[in-house]
This record gives structure tokens, C-alpha cells and sequence, in this order.
């Protein structure tokens, strides 16, 4: 790694935006909010990997934001009067990326965690000037891969892909050094002690190294959940980080209510492996799942919502406050829950299918899949909107892409600007009544079989690369019975629990249950989760909101 003076290669227009100076007036604003210290040269004021970490503004003097890697120094930035620290890291309260150095003496602004949070909820102007810079500096550290891990692995390795999508999900910034491409991987595998076959390896602050960790393996490493207190009783705990959730995070934290949400591995859930989202109100342009997500995370997390990396294992109902369990056996009582954990996609009923996911069958179509897929040809499986946002989104770099549709076309599933696309767009072929019955290969996929259920004719094609997009079941088999379901899977709230079933679910007050609330009391379930949803982004984020509405009112009770 370089010893490079320059930072980050920014113009000059990018840079006034990512760091720019504040106004005498405006400090004078953020002075009562904080202290005012002295500082002195070499003096670190923050560390990477600290988990208390202070926000600054720099009065007069000089602090050096640099990246530490052993022995050896990147340099971001270096901010001088009138500038800040910090990037997004500072509204959640996770571990530093970076370290902070005073190179010139002088005296700065120090605003702990909660201090910065209040300023940036109660001053208008202060939080658009923060709340831009923040965001724009992630964006460029990830662009940069200047983060505080790096990561060894392959192209042809289903767990690389696996990290490298949770990382980029998550929006932490990394290096990547690949297997059979960087020259220099050998002097790096022996410095860690870290031999090939033990790939992928994740190496955290020049410290740690992960050997295949898993995604809670790499959130505890890089302290995701370290700066959240478990103990005490929220009002609102949401299962589930895509749309709806994250819309009911928004809503109620901005509210005033203590929300925590969970999440197994990444904010924008199903919707957030979505290449382009064209249709959703105000993004004219479109708008990629992840940014969706990553943008409704730094707002969750402006009103003071936390996010919690793990996966609830059990609904605890038979009392209240109700408690949430988890994997690793950690219990979280709420005064109230919003289940919200969406849908995955239906696995074809292949005999060899688990062999290939992550080696050449893949659930999501993001920026990191269509890398391993540039100029080659690949199949997407499913006839929705998602299976139609990738078809377009992988045909700009795949050399042909077949969509495989059971039916015999789009108009009965898919948006008509969607079909249109994809009616103009050459390297997409549409294969309407057909499927795959065989994949072949040894440790990636090498070949698929399809055939037409019309004809009765079977193709093999020399194909590595398929994506499966096809129908929805419910992540509801952790509620253990607690709540009423539909024939599906898909749970029951509002007037639809007016039925037969109703009566079993000994509902104990006076009042009918409240549109979105399932048959337990204050347990509320939105999103395509819920029976009888929409399944649009633009429905789940408006019952996200709705649902905050009636929250408050259980509160009261």
C-alpha cells in the first residue's frame, strides 16, 4: 500500500461537497452542543477500530485522516479550519474505519455519539450539510476500497461471493485481492499465515484474520452490533430490514419510539439485490435496491434507530412485555413487534441445486454478480419484475441472456415497461414454456439442460451463470405457531383474522384487532411477509408507515 500525501483522488467540485467548510456562524450554532479542547501534534483522536468514537470540527489546526494497515499508511484527508470528521460509522456508532492525527496544534469542537445525533435531528441546515457529507464520503471510501479489511479470495469460490455481497450490502468498504489475479497475494497469505486452501479470508484491521467466517462471524469482527444495549425493553422491535421495515424504522423513530430492528445479514432485504427499481414514485431515473436500502438505513439511523445483525429464531408469546430469542440464544424484550421479514425466492427442484449456489446459481442480480458474468452468456428463471430488472440489468455486459418462463409469456406477470425492455433489447432471448432439468459441473456450474414443456425437446447449453427469481415463500417457520397463518404460509392480519380461526386465537381485548395487527396483540406484520399484500416496494414502505400510526396507539393502551 501507498504512503501517498494526495488522499483520495477527488476533483475539486467532489471534494467541496465531501469536505466542505463550515461558516463562523454555523460553529458558533455547534459550540453549545459540545467542548471546546485544545489539540497538539501526533495526538490521535480517534483510532480505527475505536468504538466510542467523537465527531470534531476543527476551529483551528489540522487532523490527518489516514488508513493504517500494519505498518504502513493510506491517507484520506486532511481537515483544516472550518471542516469535520466522520462518516456514516458516526451516526450508527460502529467501530472507526480510520485513524485521526493532529498534524498542526489548535483548538477544535469534540460532540460525543449522542450529542452529534441531536444536533444533526434538531438543525435543519447542519443536517444537510452532515448528513451529504457523510454519505459521499462512504460512497468514496468504497469506491477507493479503503476500509479496515481486506479480503483473499476467488472468482470461483461460492463463499467469496458471499462476503463480498454482504460487505457491499452492508455498505463497509474493503480491499479485495483475488486468488489467481494479484501478484502479490502469496507475500500477503504468508504474512497472515493463511495457506490458499483456506480461502476466502477476510483480514480485519491488519489484526484479526477469518478464516470462511460467516456473515454474524464478520458483524461481530467489525463490531456491527457491539455499540447496541440488549437489555432493555424497546418500544418496537422490527424483524426485518428490506422496504417495510426500514419505513416503519424511519417512521417511528422520527416519532420518538426506541426501534430496534434485526436482520440476518443486510438493510433492503429482496429488494435489495434489485438491479434497477424504475417504477417506484420520485426515481424517474430508477433506482437500485441497495441505494434504496442504504439511503432508508442513514435516515432509520439520523432519528436514532439501531440495527442489529442476527436472526430471531422464535417469537417468545405467552406474555407480555413479548421477548424475541435469537440464534445465538440472546433474548430482546419489546413492548410491541413488527414482523416483517418478507419472502425468499422458491428453489427449483433440481437434484444437484445447493452444489451450485454461489457457483454459478445466484438468488440476486447486483453489481457483484454481474462481474463473474461479463461477456458470457447466462439464464434468468422467473417472469416478475424481478426476474425482468435483471434480465435488462445483466444483458448490458452478458452476451446473451435467456429468460426461461413457464407460461407462455410476460403480460400476465411483469410491468409493461419492463416487457417493453426487454422486447427491444437484442442479446435477451425469451423462452417462454420452458424450464431447466439438469445442472452440471464439478466445483462451478458448467452446463444447464432446459426443455420445452411444449415440445417436449431437451437442450444442453455450455452455460455457468443462472439466476432464479421465481415465486415467494414466507420466512414465517420461526414463529413456532404464535400466529395465525394463511394456507401459505403468508400471515394473517386485520379483518382477514375475522373468520373461523379467529376464535382460536383468544384475542383478550375488547376492540377488533387494528389493520396490519396479527392475532397477537401489538404484533404487527407488513410487507410481502403479510397475507394479502402487494408485492411493490412502494405497498411495503407504505405499510411500513402505516403501521407506526397504530403502534402508538398500543402504546397508549
Amino acid at each position: 500500500m501507498s504512503d501517498s500525501r494526495r488522499g483520495l483522488p477527488l476533483t475539486k467540485s467532489i471534494r467541496e461537497k465531501i469536505f466542505p467548510k463550515l461558516t463562523p456562524v454555523q460553529i458558533s450554532r455547534i459550540e453549545p452542543h459540545g467542548r471546546i479542547r485544545s489539540i497538539l501534534p501526533g495526538e490521535v483522536l480517534i483510532e480505527q477500530g475505536d468504538t466510542s468514537v467523537p465527531f470534531f470540527v476543527v476551529i483551528t489546526g489540522e487532523i490527518e485522516i489516514v488508513r493504517p494497515f500494519g505498518t504502513q499508511e493510506t491517507l484520506v484527508t486532511v481537515h483544516s479550519d472550518g471542516q469535520f470528521t466522520g462518516e456514516v460509522n458516526m451516526l450508527s456508532g460502529r467501530r472507526s474505519l480510520v485513524r485521526a492525527r493532529v498534524t498542526k496544534p489548535g483548538k477544535v469542537i469534540e460532540l460525543d455519539h449522542q450529542q452529534m445525533l441531536s444536533l444533526v435531528q434538531t438543525d435543519v441546515e447542519l443536517s444537510g450539510i452532515f448528513m451529504r457529507a457523510f454519505i459521499l464520503r462512504r460512497v468514496e471510501l468504497i469506491a477507493a476500497g479503503v476500509g479496515d479489511i481486506v479480503l483473499v479470495g476467488s472468482a470461483y469460490s461460492a463463499d467469496t461471493l458471499r462476503i463480498k455481497e454482504f460487505l457491499m450490502r452492508n455498505g463497509h468498504p474493503y480491499s479485495y485481492i483475488d486468488l489467481e489475479r494479484d501478484l502479490d497475494v502469496q507475500n500477503l497469505l504468508d504474512t497472515f499465515q493463511v495457506s490458499a486452501s483456506e480461502i476466502p479470508v477476510l483480514i480485519c484491521r491488519g489484526q484479526i484474520v477469518l478464516r470462511t467466517p460467516s456473515n454474524q462471524e464478520i458483524a461481530d469482527c467489525l463490531g456491527f452490533n457491539e455499540s447496541i444495549d440488549q437489555t432493555h425493553v424497546r418500544d418496537l422491535i422490527i424483524i426485518g430490514a428490506g422496504p417495510s421495515g426500514l419505513a416503519a424504522a424511519v417512521y417511528g423513530a422520527s416519532e420518538g419510539l426506541d426501534v430496534l430492528m434485526l436482520e440476518t445479514s443486510s438493510p433492503g432485504g429482496q429488494a435489495g439485490s434489485s438491479s434497477s427499481i424504475e417504477n417506484y414514485l420520485g426515481f424517474p431515473t430508477g433506482i437500485s435496491g441497495q441505494e434504496l436500502a442504504g439511503r432508508a438505513y442513514t435516515q432509520a439511523q439520523k432519528f436514532g434507530a439501531r440495527m442489529l445483525v442476527a436472526k430471531a429464531s422464535q417469537l417468545v408469546c405467552d406474555g407480555r412485555p413479548y421477548v424475541i430469542e435469537l440464534e445465538n440464544g440472546a433474548r430482546i424484550s419489546t413492548r410491541t413487534v413488527m414482523i416483517a421479514t418478507g419472502v425468499q425466492y422458491r428453489k427449483l427442484p433440481l437434484e444437484n441445486l445447493s452444489r451450485f449456489e454461489g457457483a454459478g446459481v445466484y438468488y440476486g442480480a447486483t453489481f457483484v454478480e454481474a462481474q463473474l458474468c461479463g461477456g458470457e452468456e447466462v439464464v434468468v428463471v422467473g417472469g416478475g419484475n424481478s426476474a425482468g430488472q435483471a434480465a435488462v440489468f445483466l444483458a448490458q455486459n452478458a452476451k446473451h441472456v435467456h429468460m426461461l418462463v413457464r407460461s407462455s409469456g410476460l403480460t400476465a406477470s411483469m410491468s409493461r415497461y419492463l416487457i417493453r425492455r426487454i422486447e427491444n433489447t437484442p442479446t435477451i432471448i425469451l423462452r417462454p414454456r420452458t424450464e431447466i432439468v439438469t445442472l452440471e459441473g464439478g466445483a462451478h456450474l458448467e452446463s444447464v439442460h432446459w426443455r420445452n414443456n411444449q415440445s417436449g425437446e431437451t437442450e444442453k447449453h455450455e452455460i455457468s451463470h443462472v439466476f432464479i427469481m421465481t415465486g415467494a415463500e414466507p420466512n414465517t417457520h420461526w414463529l413456532n405457531g404464535c400466529i395465525i397463518l394463511d394456507d401459505k404460509g403468508f400471515i394473517k392480519t386485520g379483518s382477514d383474522l375475522l373468520s373461523d380461526n379467529f376464535s382460536a386465537s383468544a384475542w383478550p381485548l375488547m376492540r377488533q384487532p387494528y389493520l396490519l395487527e396479527t392475532s397477537l396483540p401489538g404484533v404487527f406484520a407488513v410487507g410481502d411477509v403479510r397475507s394479502g399484500s402487494v408485492k411493490r416496494v412502494a405497498s411495503a414502505v407504505g405499510e411500513g408507515s402505516i403501521a407506526i400510526s397504530f403502534i402508538h396507539k398500543v402504546l397508549q393502551e
